[in-house]
């Protein structure tokens, strides 16, 4: 393997390079539309691994990047040649049962969490893809199908070990590194060092049954993706925070104009479908509500998921009511797809609740009062269409940031200018503070890092 190389010298774990059999898999992401070649992958195994892979780096004036799941939006887990610090295999699970304590290393994805934790009655307020990297999905703050009622990712997060520029540990909680730990919920992502441990306060499993809900509409129609918007911006402020939905306004290769909505309710399904009742005006509306121990409905939703796409996509948060006319330019949005795309969509996804309990202050996750998260993207299967695809998000994407206000920083896109303002807000000339004590040679360096 590639560690016996004289260069690699002083490397441990399972070092990966472009000689080796294993590259070719071992450099792609999530999103196939990445194509990066990394100088050095290492898997981390211990601890030890990941201090030594920093301190080689800065040895051989090498940059970093940090990859848990390999699911960044625009690969920024990722680069060319770049030493990839991959913390995949550190992913120990432990839970402290009388505390309600979960201990992670910082390399585990939302399916092993889930599996490990819902088979002993708790739930998780983890993300929605299955092979996510908990540690990129909780410091960029984390939202998912639980968090108008637990709240974001990163609410739950009580400590976190990680290794700094020096290679040493550095351990962060709200009493010790507290300024660290305040940074790290919500613009940890590959800022500071990496994150190799972590621990969360579960709630107590009282009962882990949750409803699965899905609703979508027969024959849908450009106006009729505008009314259902406009009835979501209605209906979401005062919702029950037991509820968490995303609602997908879409247009597939083979079905056309479409409405998808999917979600948790922690609560039956009688009291759900009441819920939903306002959605039942616009015509052809059909719901699904499925009661099930918590486990089961994250695995029914984890099936609906690839083994990985061609993708580019962004979000935005949005604070304000839009007007009709602003709903009938969203749905415009995707009536023609760009050439290629098999799957065009503008989601919600539902904020409020529990996430806007907590201040925009408390955590560097700035956008706590927003309404819901606006998103875009295209999915497309040929390499030809890759470009067209790409450009007809951004042009959307225009359009979106002109009646928005900040963009959600795990839904990132490139390009964007003043981007520590547009995904952190008012938090971010603190972040840079934070940043030059932690960071102060900026060996964390990736494209819009602090």
């Amino acid at each position: 393997m590639g560690s016996e190389i004289p260069f690699l010298k002083g490397l441990t774990g399972e070092v990966v390079t472009p000689k080796d059999p294993e590259y070719e898999e071992a450099r792609q992401e999530w999103n196939r539309a990445i194509d990066k070649f990394p100088l050095v992958i290492v898997y981390c195994e211990r601890k030890e691994d990941v201090k030594n892979a920093i301190r080689w780096a800065r040895r051989h004036r090498v940059s970093i990047r940090i990859r848990s799941g390999g699911h960044h939006y625009e690969g920024y887990s990722t680069g060319d040649f770049v030493l990839v610090i991959d913390i995949s295999r550190l992913n120990a699970l432990r839970l402290d049962e009388h505390h309600h304590l979960l201990y992670m290393g910082a390399g585990a994805k939302n399916t092993e969490v889930y599996d490990f934790v819902g088979s002993k009655g708790y739930v998780f307020p983890g993300g929605t893809c299955p092979t996510v990297g908990v540690a990129g999905f909780t410091l960029g703050g984390g939202w998912g199908f639980s968090s108008r009622l637990l709240g974001l990712g990163c609410d739950s997060l009580v400590e976190m070990e990680l290794v700094n520029f020096k290679g040493e540990i550095v351990k962060a909680n709200k009493h010790r590194h507290a300024d660290l730990f305040w940074a790290c919920r919500g613009a940890g992502g590959g800022n500071f060092g990496v994150v190799v441990e972590m621990t969360f306060q579960l709630p107590k499993p009282v009962n882990s049954h949750v409803t699965l809900v899905r609703f979508y509409y027969v024959g849908t129609t450009e106006e009729k993706q505008a009314a259902v918007m406009d009835i979501w911006q209605e209906w979401l402020p005062c919702l029950d925070k037991r509820m968490t939905l995303v609602a997908s306004f879409y247009h597939a290769a083979e079905e056309g104009l479409g409405i998808f909505a999917q979600g948790f309710f922690y609560g039956p399904p009688e009291e759900a479908r009441l819920l939903l009742a306002p959605f039942a005006v616009v015509e052809g509306f059909r719901v699904e509500l499925e009661e099930s121990p918590f486990l089961e409905a994250v695995q029914k939703v984890e099936e609906t998921y690839p083994p990985s796409e061609k993708f580019k996509s962004t979000g935005r948060f949005v604070d304000r009511r839009f007007t009709d006319k602003e709903f009938e330019t969203i749905a415009g949005l995707v009536q023609n797809p760009a050439e290629g795309s098999v799957y065009a969509a503008v989601s919600f996804y539902a904020m409020g609740g529990q996430i806007s309990k907590i201040d925009k202050r408390d955590t560097a996750f700035y956008y706590r009062d927003a309404h819901y998260i606006i998103g875009i993207q295209s999915v497309w299967t040929e390499d030809m269409f890759a470009e067209k695809n790409k450009a007809w998000v951004r042009e959307r994407f225009e359009y979106i940031k002109r009646i928005t206000d900040g963009s959600y920083v795990n839904f990132p896109i490139s390009g964007l200018k003043d981007y520590e303002r547009e995904y952190f807000g008012a938090n971010a000339k603190r972040l840079d503070m934070v940043n030059e004590r932690y960071d102060p040679y900026n060996v964390f360096r990736f494209p819009q890092g602090l």
